[in-house]
């Protein structure tokens, strides 16, 4: 029993370090914010203040402890949606990669860090 144990326990320590390393939402964010710049983004959004649309920091506080964030912010990133932040609708995106748009909201949920 000892050795299964301690099996067990070398296993689960591995596996949450592999999570830590290859989870898809750490690796997007270093990237989110080229992404941002390369995609228009930033014709309507600021990191730190409104423009068209919300400032990024105001959307990573609204769905802080969400955890179902990151999937509805990349449907409407790739659908578009009106009423949630204004009576200015943000339009779709349907060009982005789901890869594109995954590390863009993964970057704005982490507080669009600049480095």
């Amino acid at each position: 029993m000892r050795r299964f144990v301690g099996g067990v326990v070398a296993g689960v320590v591995l596996a949450v370090a592999g999570f830590g390393l290859a989870s898809p939402a750490f690796a997007a964010v270093p990237d989110g914010l080229k992404v941002a710049q390369a995609n228009a983004c930033m014709g309507c959004h600021a990191v730190d203040r409104k423009l068209v649309g919300p400032s990024f920091l105001d959307v990573a506080a609204k769905y802080k402890g969400d955890a179902g964030a990151q999937g509805k912010l990349e449907k409407k990133v790739r659908d578009g949606g009106a009423g949630a932040w204004g009576a200015i609708p943000m339009p779709s995106h349907p060009g982005m990669s789901a890869g594109d748009i995954h590390s863009v909201v993964a970057w704005v949920l982490a507080g669009a860090p600049s480095k």
